[in-house]
């Protein structure tokens, strides 16, 4: 990456920072109404390398944030890489990663679900993306974004507190797309707008959500997101989307307010070795206030990811 380049994702770092109303004077969000519901999400975890090193040795990758996780009703993040035994790697894709069933240990330590919609838990075949469904079950973790046939991979994870009920959708539309479910082939949820948007309304009328929340898999490795991912999560707010949390790209990217909706196109990396600039070992992890109305209110808290892809605490903002 040029200097030009870095200097410009900083930037752009710091603008969405300002779009979202993060206030510079070093506030904290306030405690949480009565009623509501507290819902962590992170980005992108590759357990692979560096991270399975040190499962290996005993070490907890998401340790650095246990006490979040811990303090939040339901937690979620995107599993980029194939948690299996069996499957051969795909043809002519230049990174594929897939970690052993161990590594789930720790993923169910602080997670409650995690999304298989993206360009990475395809990489060893469907046969093996069957399996890291079996075995993500047997763990008790939810999936969203992915299924056993097209059907599964496009219904939401439904989860209760308090009583109210929370629909998380996932949908990637990053190559190759033959990760995609099929009627009769385990896969992921490919991003089409007529039926994302039948997706989000179904989530309502057919499974009776209070809250729906796609998150997508999108975008290029930018700073900035493009007319797709704003033009598609237009579209879900429209649908009846009560917010839009976005991946891929290995970089936080903007943000915006739409019809009073929040959209974070990009959460950058979480737990995820391999790279060198600056700009992508740094991520957020998000904590949504939840209600029957939609966000009551959004903290964001900064993850510097160091040596071997693990993140540590970098401080909190406020959310609008």
């Amino acid at each position: 990456m040029t200097a030009r380049r870095l200097f410009l994702a900083q930037w752009m770092g710091a603008v969405a920072l300002a779009l979202l109303g993060l206030a510079a004077q070093g506030q904290t969000s306030s405690a949480p109404s009565a009623g509501t519901v507290s819902l962590v999400v992170v980005g992108d975890i590759m357990l692979e390398d560096g991270p399975s090193r040190a499962m290996r040795r005993g070490q907890d990758p998401f340790a650095g944030f246990a006490k979040l996780f811990q303090e939040a009703d339901i937690r979620i993040g995107n599993l980029e890489c194939v948690v299996a035994t069996i499957g051969s790697p795909e043809d002519d894709k230049p990174n594929v990663f897939r970690v052993p069933p161990s590594t789930l240990k720790y993923v169910k330590r602080h997670l409650d679900a995690v999304g298989l919609a993206n360009n990475h838990s395809g990489d060893y075949g469907p046969q093996a993306f069957a399996q890291m469904l079996g075995l993500l079950k047997k763990e008790g973790l939810g999936v969203y974004g992915g299924g056993l046939n097209l059907t599964e991979a496009h219904t939401p994870w439904i989860v209760e507190r308090r009583g109210l009920r929370v629909a998380i959708l996932g949908y990637d539309e990053f190559q190759p797309r033959s990760f995609e479910a099929d009627t009769d082939r385990p896969g992921v949820a490919w991003s089409e707008d007529a039926q994302v948007v039948r997706d989000i309304k179904a989530a309502r009328s057919r499974w009776k959500a209070d809250v729906v929340i796609p998150i997508m898999h999108w975008g290029w490795e930018d700073p900035v997101s493009n007319a797709r991912q704003r033009q598609l999560a237009r579209t879900m707010i429209d649908a009846g989307a009560d917010a839009v949390i976005g991946g891929h790209p290995h970089q936080v990217q903007d943000t915006e307010r739409y019809r009073g909706k929040p959209v974070f196109y990009s959460l950058g990396n979480f737990v995820f070795d391999g790279f060198s600039d600056p700009v992508n070992n740094r991520g957020w992890a998000l904590r949504l206030e939840l209600d029957k109305t939609g966000v009551r209110d959004v903290q964001v808290h900064l993850a510097q990811i160091g040596a071997g892809g693990l993140p540590k605490p970098a401080g909190t903002v406020a959310g609008p």
